[in-house]
């Protein structure tokens, strides 16, 4: 179906029309002038010969330019359907206060951070990514986007607070993947979701609670342990050790159809996306044929003038 994108330029269509009805205005008043002229013989030395219906072809031809010209002007378009790609991936950091612990050169925090940012940099541009950081409680940084630079912003900003809620990082995930568009497709998209994390949960929503959730939306969750068992950090003045809690993070993954790693690499890290598939869809969105319609006018009006030289050896 034609759209026009300026639909009030149509209105340089009435001058063509004024045009068009002043020639068939005068068609008439021709023959209206020959019933009345009495002398016939000299009538047919005076009108062309031979030319009959054919003296209306150049005229037409003009005048459908201008009509086609005319219509340009209010930018014409199609409906055209656009293929989006849904595929998404939310990271979910853990920043606790045991992140800070430097078992992990140059700490655990920090290494979450460039591992994360090496996948970002990874990932498909085709897909969203989105990021949540999580302690006492889970927040979305940054909501799905195919914006890297932005989600690289916000990791280099992540800072460290009490506790450690795993559970509610992933069901904040969740719900930021069920906000993704549907763009015309059917169902929810193609998701995943990486846990970056160390320690035990401590706050929110049991991890099984998680699992279970991320299962039934069929949302895979990888974890990525970061540090050992001999991790340690200072807290309020005392020094307290941080075991990575290996089990739980296997767990979660083992319970969602995710991975499980104790090491963040570029390499393990792309395992995550490359099973992920994708998800077309479809947006319609308008686009201009202007051209197409320029191309006609011009095409019209060079007939109407080789129509017009080779009957009547003059321009319309």
């Amino acid at each position: 179906m034609i759209r026009f994108l300026q639909p009030w330029w149509l209105l340089a269509l009435l001058p063509v029309l004024a045009v068009t009805g002043l020639y068939v205005w005068r068609q008439f008043r021709r023959k209206a002038y020959a019933v009345r002229f009495t002398n016939v013989d000299l009538l047919r030395t005076l009108a062309p010969r031979g030319l009959g219906w054919r003296r209306h072809l150049a005229a037409g031809a003009f005048l459908l330019s201008l009509l086609v010209l005319a219509s340009a002007l209010a930018r014409p378009s199609i409906d055209a359907e656009e293929s989006l790609e849904r595929a998404t991936v939310m990271l979910a950091i853990d920043v606790s206060l045991s992140m800070e612990a430097n078992d992990v050169a140059p700490s655990r925090i920090e290494a979450a951070q460039q591992a994360a940012k090496e996948f970002v940099a990874e990932l498909p541009e085709g897909y969203n990514i989105g990021l949540v950081a999580f302690a006492k409680s889970a927040n979305v940084l940054v909501a799905p986007t195919k914006d890297r630079p932005a989600v690289t912003q916000a990791i280099d900003g992540l800072a460290l607070a009490e506790a450690t809620a795993t559970g509610e990082a992933v069901f904040t995930s969740l719900e930021a993947i069920r906000m993704v568009p549907t763009d015309g497709a059917e169902g929810p998209p193609p998701a995943r979701i990486v846990l970056l994390s160390d320690g035990y949960r401590t706050s929110g929503r049991s991890v099984e609670e998680a699992a279970a959730a991320a299962a039934a939306a069929n949302v895979p969750v990888s974890t990525i342990a970061f540090g050992t068992d001999d991790g340690q950090v200072q807290i309020g003045g005392q020094v307290q050790r941080v075991p990575v809690d290996r089990f739980a993070l296997a767990e979660l993954a083992e319970a969602t159809n995710g991975y499980y790693y104790e090491a963040a690499t570029v390499s393990e890290l792309n395992q995550v996306y490359e099973d992920m598939g994708s998800s077309i869809g479809q947006r319609t969105v308008p686009r201009e044929i202007t051209q197409w319609y320029a191309a006609v006018a011009l095409l019209l009006a060079l007939g109407a003038a080789v129509l017009s030289l080779l009957w009547t050896s003059r321009l319309p």
